[in-house]
């Protein structure tokens, strides 16, 4: 009884040429364990390690047509596998460097655009309630924040007393914290700006 000789790599390697899908499972089952052990020795991923050897028996596939091997089918595969563990690295690395970032510069960048977006609609508010004061509080208010006046000036330039001017400013100021909700240390903050 004549025993079979196992089809050698190149041999194989022939028949996948041909899309011979029994000779790639052929050598998908002769070399799976020895490149996973290597792979998981250097990632201790099993699902990573499993990951890389799919990715070079997918590739060998694709390629089965052109590929031209200058040494033997074992160290052609040695050499993928750390390619492959190699370029698995310093992408795992450089997503570790984006989570990184993003962990310590995210939550600011974050907080300052949602403390922007804040202050913008605070400030439209505030330009809302200005605009529906009462005619003289609004000049006397405006005077006072927009152009600096003092309240001798305000009151020399509108023809009216002080005291008016000051009632006029204390009537605005606590308007404007009733109706924005807000302290007067934050409404004059807004006020300056």
């Amino acid at each position: 009884m004549e025993r079979h000789q196992p089809a050698t790599d190149r041999q194989l390697l022939e028949l996948i040429r041909k899309d011979d899908r029994l000779a790639f499972t052929e050598l998908y089952n002769r070399y799976w364990d020895k490149l996973f052990i290597v792979a998981m020795h250097r990632l201790n991923d099993e699902h990573e390690a499993e990951e890389v050897v799919q990715e070079i028996f997918l590739s060998l596939w694709q390629r089965r047509a052109t590929i031209e091997l200058s040494h033997s089918l074992n160290t052609y595969l040695s050499v993928a596998v750390k390619y492959r563990i190699i370029n698995h690295l310093d992408k795992q690395f450089l997503k570790k460097q984006h989570v990184d970032h993003l962990a310590t510069h995210a939550p600011r960048e974050l907080d300052s655009t949602n403390n922007w977006l804040a202050e913008k609609e605070l400030r439209t508010q505030l330009e809302q309630t200005i605009s529906r004061l009462p005619e003289k509080c609004r000049i006397v208010f405006l005077l006072s924040r927009e152009q600096n006046k003092t309240n001798a000036e305000i009151a020399a330039e509108l023809n009216i007393a002080e005291k008016t001017v000051e009632a006029h400013m204390t009537k605005a100021l606590n308007t404007l914290r009733q109706t924005l909700n807000i302290t007067i240390p934050l409404l004059l903050y807004l006020l300056e700006k």
